[in-house]
């Protein structure tokens, strides 16, 4: 546990002056992860300022669990600066902003420097939800993050056989004297040591996976983008990406999560019902390709109204572009758009 902890902190903190101090502590997954890194900044009384967009668990986590306890939330879409500014004034109990870049599922890109600089002139810690990126191409704590948090269950570890998170900051003191040790045996947040040795195992080919997921990334976005049968495509490394040129400053590439619009429910079954080789799943980051309906799935707890202002449609369905020949992952795609009568 303790060696995979230090290796994923060395990767995060790549290229800091202070590389040495950063430090992290490892989770039985990536939600126990979240909800320890903002309890360790927040009480009952405190609030915490967010994007509109957010994987749906920790959407849950924020709109319905935290409430429960007294934490309070609000959310700027894209966490834009004035609107970020405004929000800090309007509530100077927050304590965290908390975001994600690249967003789950819309792939909406944060920039993480500016947020760091609006929250601390605040008083407020920023916490960044860096699964879709992995260190390999994007590390926050450079930009100034006080956190950063993983579901290593994703890209870290690589292949789908565990179940695990992390939380990484620069902070020793904290890391190494805060509320873990409650947190973490409390909430029943320990990872096994055999979950840390596979992951430990995966995190050595982390680097040239991301080099492959990225490049078939590339060619699978710009098929999708220039089929008729899509009417968007959502990748940061696209010219058209609403965040390509922050994404473009702050991440070594674009990532391999992509998704699209179909433009209905029933037109994004029959996509997903007409792949053979694309796997049906939630999770992401493997070595294969995984489709899912966000809508129906990762994000079935978020409510309607909720979903339409985040930009979660009917028709959207998001891809994690594995490390299978490009080839034949564009053939597979273009049969489930086939399958669209």
């Amino acid at each position: 546990m303790e060696v995979l902890a230090k290796k994923i902190s060395a990767l995060e903190g790549y290229g800091m002056d202070n590389a040495d101090e950063v430090s992290a502590i490892l989770f039985g997954s990536g939600m126990a992860a979240i909800n320890a890194a903002l309890l360790s900044i927040c009480q009952t009384g405190d609030h915490i300022i967010t994007q509109q967009v957010l994987y749906g668990s920790t959407d849950h986590l924020l709109s319905a669990d935290f409430p429960k306890i007294g934490i309070s939330h609000s959310r700027v879409p894209r966490l834009e600066p004035a609107g970020l500014e405004a929000e800090l004034a309007k509530h100077p109990n927050t304590k965290a902003v908390y975001l994600e870049s690249p967003a789950n599922p819309t792939m909406t890109i944060i920039d993480i420097a500016q947020t760091v600089e609006i929250a601390h002139a605040h008083g407020a810690k920023v916490v960044v939800d860096n699964t879709f990126a992995s260190p390999a191409l994007q590390r926050p704590l450079s930009f100034g993050a006080d956190a950063v948090v993983h579901s290593t269950t994703k890209y870290i570890n690589g292949h789908g056989t565990v179940i695990g998170g992390v939380v990484v900051s620069a902070d020793r003191q904290w890391i190494e004297e805060g509320p873990w040790m409650k947190q973490r045996y409390l909430g029943a947040a320990v990872p096994s040591p055999f979950d840390c040795w596979l992951t430990n195992i995966g995190l050595k080919t982390l680097s040239i996976r991301m080099r492959q997921h990225c490049a078939n990334a590339r060619a699978v976005a710009e098929f999708l983008d220039a089929h008729p049968k899509v009417k968007m495509t959502f990748w940061p490394g696209l010219e058209s990406h609403q965040g390509h040129e922050v994404a473009a400053r702050q991440m070594d590439d674009f990532g391999a999560m992509i998704s699209i619009e179909i433009g209905s429910y029933e037109g994004a079954g029959q996509f997903m019902d007409g792949l053979r080789m694309c796997g049906l799943g939630v999770s992401l980051g493997n070595v294969d390709t995984l489709v899912q309906h966000p809508a129906s799935m990762t994000h079935r707890l978020v409510s309607d109204e909720d979903k339409a202002k985040s930009g979660i449609t009917p028709g959207m369905v998001r891809l994690s572009i594995g490390i299978e020949e490009a080839a034949d992952i564009i053939a597979d795609l273009e049969s489930g758009l086939n399958n669209i009568s």
